[in-house]
């Protein structure tokens, strides 16, 4: 009888010391964190020049995040990718790295107006969505966006840049697969912007007929000034271009270059400057086109192509035109009837995703482009970021452009080249064009303005070369300029939308720009494992089965069993 107590006794408490080597090892634990990241693209690990941006700040960022309460699964599934981001963001910074999830619909404290209000009077306009209730069919606002603060000053983050709504099932998860891709560069590189307040110097090349009107307003305004320290350089005034400047942009210059000014280019990048070149080698804009019904497109002869060919690309003297094209209203009937039709002479560029420059972009939209060549040059690697779809083709020039040709369907057979380039990365050592070219007097005015003539980069330099320069440019409505990539002719139509000119101008100009490599995080392929629509439909009850009532069944059964083999276990037989 005692025996039989104590050992009662002993069952009874013995679950004390394992209870409390729980708690210790709860508590020892807690001041460890360890997490293992199993995708194979290494979504939820942050990049080395991301942890080393967080870890060295010295003061405290704090982060808002507007995507909260009711929200499309889509929605949902960024704000829950944005939270576990944000998460290890907080992982690397400790004490100086917070973050929080607000409803937009809230009050603001002190305020009538909701944290809604003040997005938009910050210009964040909210994706207006269409959502189907018992009431019948309701806008829903969803405004995808975070606030990040740093001492004084904040910065906004667009987390989804889309807002199509007539995309099939595949491209809207593509376009959602591809913003969670960028978020981690995106509150990086805000963060960067908001703790080291130094703008890079870059130049706005002015002197041969380039742009300076309402048409450059979106690219001066909200990318160059936003992010860098914006100077006009005139290289008819600038024999020497100085070294201060971190990066040059040529956009549409109408002018021929003399040999002086090319020298000017040709040694600041020679000194290890960066230049994006956007050229448009033909004279050939649409204002002509919907004025005459026709437009003639003939060479600039902008005495550019040997200083290009040196450093490896040719621009030719013709036009791409493309199946995959934007839109233009046409008179159909010669009667005053318009109607939209293809217009393939404004090529939808795509890219193939193989550079941090071009990855997790869209479509990106130009008017009258050349296509590109790559020629032999020593030391130098291309690499092609944009190019046109597999069903394009080029016409030679001089030409004559008829909006009569968009009243037939084109002949797609002719439409056979693929993938044309129109935008290149040249990489490496550039050799001076006017190597063992100039005269001693020439020599001597550079060495007497302390930039002694080079033949050849010291170390790696790089550059860009687009062969159209209304990418970078915006339409004009109204006196009211529009944002680049936008269509003046579609707004408020059905085919209204913003195209990536703006980010992929952006990512060229950190690409080039930027020395703590947060480019790095942009380079991270997020695969996108999408079920298939036509399957699901198909087999909805057998997946119903297999994934609902099955595992509910072999639960049943595992109870059952288990609860049969410890009653036959610890059941006592009688002895009487």
């Amino acid at each position: 009888m005692n025996f039989n107590n104590k050992k009662w006794i002993e069952s009874k408490w013995s679950w004390i010391p394992f209870l409390l080597f729980l708690l210790l090892a709860n508590y020892i634990s807690s001041f460890f964190h360890f997490r293992s990241d199993l995708t194979d693209e290494k979504r939820f690990t942050l990049s080395t020049p991301v942890k080393k941006l967080i870890k060295n700040n010295a003061g405290s960022i704090k982060v808002e995040v507007f995507l909260k309460g009711d929200l499309p699964a889509a929605f949902k599934g960024i704000a829950s990718y944005t939270d576990d981001l944000l998460h290890e963001f907080k992982q690397s910074g400790e004490q100086n790295f917070q973050y929080k999830f607000i409803n937009p619909d809230d009050q603001i404290s002190g305020s009538d107006k909701t944290y809604g209000d003040s997005l938009k009077a910050l210009n964040l306009t909210p994706i207006n969505l269409k959502v189907q209730l018992k009431t019948g069919e309701q806008s829903q606002f969803i405004y995808p966006f975070a606030l990040v603060y740093y001492d004084d000053k904040f910065l906004p983050v667009t987390l989804y840049e889309g807002n199509r709504s007539n995309l099939n099932y595949t491209e809207y998860y593509k376009d959602i697969n591809s913003a969670e891709a960028m978020l981690e560069f995106k509150f990086a590189d805000a963060i960067n912007k908001l703790t080291n307040p130094i703008k890079p110097m870059v130049g706005y090349v002015v002197g041969n007929g380039e742009p300076t009107g309402t048409n450059t307003y979106d690219l001066v305004e909200n990318v160059l000034k936003r992010n860098y320290n914006l100077k006009i350089l005139d290289v008819k005034v600038n024999k020497v271009i100085p070294d201060t400047f971190k990066l040059l942009m040529i956009v549409k210059p109408t002018e021929a270059f003399t040999d002086s000014e090319k020298l000017s280019l040709d040694q600041y990048i020679i000194r290890g400057g960066k230049i994006i070149w956007m050229i448009d080698k033909l004279n050939a804009e649409s204002d002509s086109l919907q004025l005459k019904n026709r437009v003639v497109a003939f060479d600039r002869n902008l005495n550019l192509d040997d200083l290009l060919f040196r450093y490896g690309i040719r621009i030719n003297s013709d036009l791409i035109m493309d199946l995959q094209c934007d839109y233009l209203p046409f008179n159909v009937n010669g009667k005053g009837q318009y109607e939209f039709l293809h217009w393939n002479y404004f090529p939808l560029f795509e890219s193939n995703g193989n550079h941090q420059v071009n990855k997790n972009i869209g479509l990106v939209s130009g008017h009258f482009v050349n296509s590109i060549d790559t020629v032999q040059a020593e030391d130098i690697t291309k690499t092609i970021l944009l190019s046109s779809s597999p069903n394009s083709r080029t016409i030679s020039t001089p030409a004559l452009i008829s909006s009569s040709e968009n009243r037939n369907a084109p002949e797609d057979a002719a439409f056979k080249k693929n993938h044309i380039p129109v935008a290149v990365l040249l990489e490496g050592k550039f050799t001076s064009l006017y190597a063992n070219r100039l005269g001693k007097p020439t020599m001597d005015y550079l060495f007497s303005q302390g930039t002694p003539f080079q033949t050849k980069n010291i170390s790696d330099n790089k550059m860009i070369v687009i062969s159209d320069g209304d990418i970078p440019l915006n339409n004009v409505v109204k006196n009211n300029p529009i944002p680049m990539g936008m269509n003046m002719y579609t707004i408020g139509t059905q085919y209204e939308y913003q195209f990536s000119n703006k980010e992929f101008i952006e990512n060229c100009l950190q690409y080039l720009i930027n020395d703590i490599g947060l480019s790095e995080a942009k380079s991270k392929d997020y695969t996108l494992r999408l079920l298939d629509p036509r399957k699901i439909n198909e087999e909805r009850g057998y997946l119903q089965i297999m994934n609902i009532i099955i595992p509910v069944l072999l639960v049943i059964l595992f109870g059952c069993i288990y609860s049969f083999w410890r009653k036959k276990r610890y059941t006592v037989k009688s002895t009487f």
